[in-house]
């Protein structure tokens, strides 16, 4: 029996140092990743490499692993792609363009050349006359239309594109998947981080379940993003539930203040410590198209990890997002499993859609805050899918 042919992949890259993100997904197609128990190794391989950066501290890590494995670092993203040739020489592209040294905007954003990268992927595609499947980790840019004009290139070039954070395949306690076609009366998300970098995460997170919603994604009608004393005073108001805020509490393995000494999450949400433990809130108000809220409270020194909890039929349902910790990351190889598994079939496993939608609804939500914390109708945000049928979170019951 012939030996199946082992796909080839190009890794671009922004940085390659210890515990960043090419070094957290990279290495998983170099030598494998825990899976339901056991340790896979992907029948693929990194071949070549381009890496714009080196780490500001630390060693650069693609050095010692083009020794080690046998990969090429090449000068420039078409040599990359190319393999030091004139065409399209791999079968896949890892995007990864996470850390490094790249200048802010004025909302906060890190200005990381996703766009650019991909752009000059896809131009090899266009002059070859053929594409392949690229993973973009995280998101597709800062910028709504420029993710907006990567999606539209793999629709016109024809090649499957996934994005996005680990958070939506990373495994949840417990294993809740809201059922397809629910009714959601409400939700709220609870994350922890700054601005840009981590709301990222809990916003997409979020997203993949309120996706799940009767008559599937319709877009968003408006944003709005506030911050300090204000948030409290929103919740008291009843801008976002008191009791979801429980429910998401409830889930959570870092509550501090008094639950660290009797365990009652409903105290934390009620008895005014979350104003003492959260120096710097904020909410991110979220209303889409089909009349359906939803609220993402960013309350660090509270909690550090990621909580959601809905309200379906009058019941609350929630869930933690659970992020094994350094140095495994092991909810990065969920989101390489995803990957491989594209690479290998040619079809994403979910919509780049939900990621699309994510960067338009976070470069909004700064957009308000640095007009004043506004409230912004968005109807550019019309972007319409549907959730896969399957879940797709690690250790997911199918």
């Amino acid at each position: 029996m012939a030996e199946r042919k082992r796909k080839k992949i190009a890794l671009i890259t922004t940085v390659w140092g210890w515990r960043n993100h090419a070094n957290h997904m990279g290495e998983r197609f170099l030598n494998g990743y825990p899976c339901d128990g056991k340790w896979h190794r992907p029948e693929m391989d990194i071949v070549g490499v381009y890496v714009d950066q080196s780490p500001v501290e630390g060693e650069d890590l693609s050095l010692r692993r083009a020794k080690k494995h046998g990969f090429t670092i090449y000068p420039s993203i078409a040599e990359a792609v190319c393999l030091g040739g004139s065409e399209l020489a791999v079968d896949a592209v890892l995007l990864i363009a996470e850390h490094g040294e790249y200048p802010d905007n004025e909302k906060g954003q890190k200005l990381y050349p996703r766009y650019e990268f991909f752009t000059e992927i896809t131009e090899v595609f266009r002059a070859s006359g053929r594409s392949v499947p690229i993973f973009n980790d995280k998101h597709l840019s800062y910028s709504f239309d420029k993710a907006q004009k990567m999606v539209a290139a793999a629709e016109q070039l024809q090649f499957p594109l996934l994005a996005g954070s680990s958070l939506p395949v990373t495994f949840r306690l417990p294993p809740l998947e809201l059922p397809l076609e629910c009714e959601i009366e409400d939700a709220l998300m609870i994350g922890v981080g700054g601005s840009d970098a981590m709301d990222y995460h809990a916003l997409e997170a979020m997203q993949c379940m309120l996706e799940r919603r009767r008559g599937g994604e319709t877009g968003i009608a408006a944003v709005q993003l506030i911050d300090g004393d204000e948030v409290w005073r929103a919740g008291e108001d009843g801008r976002w539930s008191r009791r979801l805020l429980e429910g998401a509490l409830a889930r959570s393995d870092s509550r501090s203040g008094i639950a660290l000494t009797d365990g009652r999450p409903q105290d934390l949400a009620h008895d005014g410590t979350l104003q003492e433990l959260v120096e710097n809130p904020s909410a991110y108000f979220i209303e889409y198209n089909d009349g359906t809220r939803a609220t993402l409270l960013l309350l660090s020194g509270a909690v550090s990890d990621w909580t959601f909890a809905a309200q379906v039929g009058g019941e609350v349902f929630s869930t933690q997002f659970l992020l094994p910790p350094q140095p495994n990351v092991t909810y990065s190889a969920c989101l390489m499993a995803k990957a491989e598994e594209m690479f290998a079939s040619g079809v994403a496993p979910y919509p780049v859609q939900r990621t699309l939608l994510v960067c338009g609804m976070l470069e909004r939500c700064l957009e308000s805050r640095v007009g004043g914390h506004v409230r912004l109708a968005t109807p550019e945000l019309d972007v319409c899918y549907r959730a896969p049928e399957t879940s797709q979170f690690c250790g997911a019951l199918q």
